[in-house]
């Protein structure tokens, strides 16, 4: 009798992020799961994002989507719900962006554009990502830089623009395992939001990690893989 192959995990990155974001979870949960981290950065809508993912999934998966991956997951469960075996949310929302995000979001795509050396999620904005406590973790911050340099300007441009959609009525409808991670101190998407959507959308696993900011598989490697991890165990079909 051969062992039933392992399930694929479709890793999805935040904004300004690529497959670096998953370091950790690519070689951590590689004897649970087949993990795949798509490149969301040639597209200008989630629509397209989501479009993308289903062309080159296979038939069925487990999904977890980080910050702005989290809202490309709500529009892969609003166009293929039936594909869906698991679902999690790391440090995002399912709400349209507030008047006032909306407008950071405009002045900071009104400062990218101006030119000169575009510096990513420089120093400068570094705390408003991670733990106080890891702002001297050098090898962690310029990880996060680099990455978002690599990327570059006109994906930031790109990827800040894009439309949120609320996703609470496609998330509810799902019936299969849920999972919200956060970030105890996340300054981006906080707990307390985070705590709200679970109670939303019916999320009973919800998991806040402490000293931990907004980019928590970064942070917070070993306790986002065991939170994976125990969702990937959980008993399909089952919230």
């Amino acid at each position: 009798m051969t062992a039933s192959p392992l399930p694929q995990l479709i890793l999805l990155p935040g904004l300004l992020n690529d497959a670096e974001l998953w370091r950790d979870q690519i070689s951590g949960l590689a004897d649970v799961a087949r993990v795949w981290v798509p490149d969301l950065s040639p597209y200008a809508t989630l629509h397209e994002m989501a479009q993308s993912v289903l062309a080159e999934a296979e038939p069925t998966f487990a999904v977890a989507g980080f910050s702005m991956g989290g809202y490309v997951a709500q529009e892969i469960a609003r166009l293929a719900p039936e594909r869906i075996e698991r679902l999690a949310l790391l440090d995002t929302s399912i709400r349209v962006d507030t008047p006032e995000r909306a407008a950071q979001r405009r002045a900071l795509n009104k400062a990218a554009a101006r030119g000169g050396t575009f510096l990513g999620i420089g120093q400068a904005i570094m705390k408003s990502y991670i733990d106080a406590s890891r702002l001297d973790d050098i090898e962690l911050t310029t990880r996060i830089v680099d990455m978002t340099q690599r990327l570059g300007r006109e994906v930031f441009l790109r990827q800040n623009s894009l439309e949120r959609q609320d996703g609470e009525a496609a998330l509810k409808a799902l019936r299969v395992p849920l999972l919200i991670i956060v970030g105890e101190n996340d300054q981006i998407t906080p707990a307390e939001g985070c705590r709200e959507m679970a109670a939303a959308i019916g999320c009973t696993h919800l998991v806040v990690i402490p000293n931990a900011g907004h980019m928590t598989p970064m942070e917070a490697p070993s306790a986002v893989n065991g939170a994976i991890r125990h969702w990937l165990e959980r008993p399909a079909g089952k919230r």
